[in-house]
Order: C-alpha cells, then structure tokens, then sequence
C-alpha cells in the first residue's frame, strides 16, 4: 500500500534532502522524521502542512486542516492484530510523570494525537522529552515555569486538566488554558474542583483558564462528586505526594485509573484497593528515582477489532486483549450470537493486566431484548458502548442503547443512516437501532468525538462500495498507525493525500 509515510519520503527525495535537512526546516528532529516515514507515527495537520510548505508540494489535497481516507468495504478481513497500548493510560502517566523529581521512562507509548498534544505542552513548561521509538523518556526541570506554555496544545486537549493534582505539588499558583479535546455536551470540569479543594486547592476559572492556587492540606477522607476515571486520576496524583493517607470514596475502577495506580506502587506510593471504589493512598514526601514503566493494553482497541469482525463477518485474532475489561462486552456479544474463542490468560509487560488472545469467527446476530448501556468499571466499558450501535446494524431484530453518560452522544449515532442503517433518535441519550441492513457506501465527515467517528469507519468497512471519510483528526487522537493495521487485516483502505 502507498502509505502517507512513503509518500512523504518519496517527496522529501525528490526535494533533494535528507530527513536531518528536512527535520531543521520544520523545526522537528530527524527521529521524527524517519518515524513518519516509516508510518509509525500520527501525522497531524499542522505537521503536514510544514512539511508541505518546506517540500513546496501540497500533500493535503482536501478541505484545509483535515485528512480523509477513502475505504472499499464490503468484504471479510483476516488475519491476526495486537491489541496497542493505551491513550488513557498513557495520558495519566504522562500528568503523573510531573510528579517525580527524576527521570520517568515509559515503555510502548501509543504515538497518537492525544500524546503528541500532552508532550507539546510538558516541552513548554521546561520538561525534556526524548522518543526512542515508543519508548519515551521525560526529564524535569530544576523549577517548572508556566509562562511559555503552549496553549495551542493545551487548547486541543481536555486531559489538560489533570496537571492540576501534580503541579500543586511544584507551584502555589498557576494558570492553565480551558481544556478541550471531543466535544461530547456539557463534560463539567466541576467534580475536579470538588476533589481538589480538599487538598487546599482553589481554582478559579476564566473563559480562558484554569486560575490555581494551593497550600496543601491532608484531606483524610473524600467522597468523590462523581465516579470519573481522570477525576479519580487527579485526586490520586494530588494525594500521592501529600504525606499521610488519603481516603478516595466512589473512586473509578477503571483501566486507566489501576493503570495510574500501578505506576505509583512503582514510585513508592502504597496505594490499597485498586480495582474497588475505595482507594485508601499514603503519599510519600517527594518522588525522586529513574522510574521504568511499561504501559499495559487498551481494551478499546481490542473493542474496535471486534466490532469491525462482527460487522464485517470476519474471522480474525486479536492478542494481548486486557479481559477484565472486556468481560461484559463479550458476554453481551455471546448472547447476541457473536462466536469467538480465547486463549489462557496471560500477564501484560506491567506484570498486573491480564489478557488473552481472542480469535473470532462469522456469525449471525441478533439483538438484545435488553437494552444496552453503560456504567463505570465492573460495567460495560463507556467508551465501548458505541460500538454496540454499529454492531446492532447487522443484529436481526430492534436494539435499544442507552447512552445516558453524555448528552449529545447518541445524536452522533444517528449518522450510522447515512450508510444505510435504520436508527429512531428516542432523546438525546436513547435511540433505537432496527437490523440487519446492508450498509451502503458515502462520504461522510468524522464527528469531533473519537468513539462516534470510530463507529463511521467500521461501518463503512461493512459497506459494499468506496466510501471517504473526512476530517479524521478526532480518531488519531485515539488509534494509532490504524489504516495500516486495518490494511493488514485486508480492508482496502487508504489515506486520500495527493502530490
């Protein structure tokens, strides 16, 4: 297939220059370069249009500020996928790395949009990063300086918001800019707040930023305003650096939030109940020791292979899926007439996630008379739910997903028609999805959220006919190297760049 990667380096020869030349003129490094390249690397817009300006080539095409891909569906896959590292792990322990007063390395980061964004900023405020491959290294500065800090970046992110628990720990105040990232309805920063100010925070907010000021307090107990995953993360790494032993109440369970939890045990964090809603964390005085940490596997990516083998009637393999945070899913699935097989369990790299290889096989589905929704860990996974709105389009029968987390989520569902399916918009968070359809091919443009415009592209690789998907910015935040990980599997799918 001729990948972006190979057609930047087919430019950049033609160009008469080497990837160091090339890597000076757009203000990167040539190790980014060669992994762009070698399409181990997201390219986001505002690096392609340097590297366009500096080849005096236009590669994108399309509508200004977006990338399009253009896929052939309609038939079966094949073949076998790993399961990639996680976005939400990866962006906790990229906030919890300000914690420590030395080097924090992390192994197999995903190289996706989200990562890139977070390490724009920590550059910004005086922290060294340097990629080896996927393995990260980041180096703190003698005193953190908020001054320079990119709001660009910041801007284009919500984890943005979870610097605030570590950096009470580093500055008495500080400012950072509104956080962003998808655009899911009315996502409150609020219960944030509400866990901080029991460590003495107060954050004051602007149309702009995030005004704080702290003098650290030991909280003792906290009840949590909500069970989120980063509100959780945030008053984890708040209490990690506060001597004593903080209570966490209603804690999230979730991937992200054990996956924290595990890096801290690393950093000398005693941390009791991970995996409960009760966290109970004795904080240590200070972090300061080269700290190695592999990152563990994401359930969501395992989620998207199988939902694209259900829609596609294919039978593929999906390794190192992370099962605790799977089971559900699977079971719901089980009960729908989806039939796979898995291996023996086995332990990730961090030695704690358990995961399995899971082989899949067509099937007939049919749909649920329950309906389907979603609740924080042991539930079904939020950020899985979905892909059960796609996979309910080749269910026989009527299926009702309640997607009562978000606001507008479920809206963005209803673009799944413009395929071919046959959805009833019941209110902004119920909507009934009536199967099987065949799914028919369009153009369509990515919703500014990860998991819906997910749900477009494994519907069009079900899709007889070529389709283009626009403007898909919202899914490399998420999923990495995911054309050529589909194109592996067989999909006909590619990037609509043009010389």
């Amino acid at each position: 297939m001729d990948t972006l990667g190979n057609k930047i380096a087919r430019a950049r020869e033609g160009s008469h220059l080497t990837q160091s030349a090339l890597a000076d003129l757009i203000g990167t490094t040539q190790s980014a370069i060669a992994r762009i390249e070698n399409d181990r690397q997201n390219v986001s817009t505002d690096m392609l249009k340097k590297i366009s300006k500096a080849l005096k080539k236009n590669i994108v095409t399309q509508t200004p500020g977006s990338m399009n891909l253009t896929i052939t569906g309609g038939h079966q896959l094949t073949g076998t996928i790993e399961t990639n590292t996680s976005k939400n792990g990866a962006v906790g322990l990229l906030c919890a790395a300000l914690l420590n007063q030395k080097s924090t390395t992390l192994v197999n980061v995903p190289q996706i949009e989200e990562v890139f964004r977070l390490t724009e900023v920590l550059e910004s405020i005086g922290v060294k990063i340097h990629w080896d491959d996927k393995t990260l290294t980041l180096t703190p500065p003698a005193q953190y300086n908020l001054d320079g800090i990119d709001e660009a970046a910041a801007k284009r992110t919500r984890s943005i918001v979870m610097f605030i628990g570590p950096l009470i720990h580093h500055l008495k105040q500080f400012s950072l800019p509104q956080s962003g990232g998808c655009k899911l309805g009315s996502r409150t920063v609020r219960p944030h707040f509400y866990a901080l100010e029991h460590f003495g925070v107060d954050i004051t907010t602007t149309d702009e930023a995030f005004e704080v000021a702290a003098s650290i307090e030991q909280p003792g107990e906290i009840i949590l305003y909500e069970s989120g995953d980063t509100v959780t993360e945030n008053a984890i790494m708040a209490a990690a650096l506060t001597p004593g032993t903080t209570v966490l109440k209603y804690a999230s369970a979730n991937y992200m939030v054990q996956e924290l939890c595990f890096f801290l045990e690393r950093c000398g964090v005693q941390i009791d109940g991970i995996g409960t809603t009760t966290l109970s964390i004795t904080g240590v005085k200070e972090i300061a020791a080269d700290i190695t940490y592999t990152l563990a596997e994401d359930p969501t990516d395992s989620m998207f292979f199988l939902a694209t083998a259900a829609v596609t009637n294919s039978a593929i393999t999906i390794t190192r899926c992370p099962i605790d945070f799977l089971e559900l899913e699977l079971l719901k699935l089980a009960k729908m007439g989806f039939q796979y097989t898995a291996s023996e369990p086995y332990l990730s790299h961090n030695e704690r996630t358990r995961l399995v290889d899971i082989t899949t096989k067509p099937s007939k589905l049919i749909s649920l008379h329950e309906k389907i929704y979603a609740r924080p860990y042991p539930g079904l996974n939020i950020d899985n739910l979905p892909f059960f709105a796609v996979i309910a389009t080749q269910a026989d029968g009527q299926t009702l997903i309640h997607d009562w987390v978000y606001e507008k989520r479920a809206i963005y569902f209803t673009e799944l028609d413009k395929l071919g399916a046959d959805t009833v918009l019941a209110d902004p968070h119920r909507i009934y999805i009536n199967g099987p359809t065949p799914l028919k091919a369009n153009e369509l443009i990515c919703p500014p959220a990860l998991r819906p415009a997910t749900i477009l592209l494994i519907g069009m690789l079900g899709a007889e006919g070529t389709s283009t998907l626009r403007n898909i910015y919202s899914i490399n935040r998420g999923y990495e190297n995911l054309v050529n990980r589909l194109a592996s599997l067989g999909a006909t799918i590619s990037y609509l760049e043009e010389f």
